[in-house]
């Protein structure tokens, strides 16, 4: 099982990026992503079931994250716009064995992928 994330990168404030997670050796009933700024603990950002398309979003991100999937493509996404230098931090695509937000219920982890926001 692994989950591929890719898309990071820099982006000036106002700016947008978009975050790719692809799940391989089983679907999962829901994928989210969570990011890490340097010197703060892992936090969520926003996640997706598959089946359904419902989503769930931090606060901070609401408005300006939009969470998407391609159940076909075993793939979800994270369309980042009006992006802020709060924004900065490694991001991580995850997988929870039920449905949920919590940080802990993940057991599958993808690698880290750097975005940083100058101002």
């Amino acid at each position: 099982v692994q989950l591929q994330a890719s898309g990071g990168g820099e982006a000036e404030t106002g700016g947008s990026l978009r975050l790719s997670c692809t799940a391989s050796g089983r679907t999962f009933r829901m994928l989210g992503w969570f990011r890490q700024a340097p010197g703060k603990e892992r936090e969520f950002v926003a996640a997706i079931i598959r089946i359904g398309g419902a989503t769930y979003y931090a606060d901070s991100v609401k408005g300006r994250f939009t969470i998407s999937r391609d159940n076909a493509k075993n793939t979800v996404y994270l369309q980042m716009n009006s992006l802020k230098p709060e924004d900065t931090a490694v991001y991580y695509c995850a997988a929870p064995s039920w449905i949920t937000t919590r940080e802990r219920d993940y057991d599958y982890w993808g690698q880290g992928t750097q975005v940083t926001v100058s101002s």
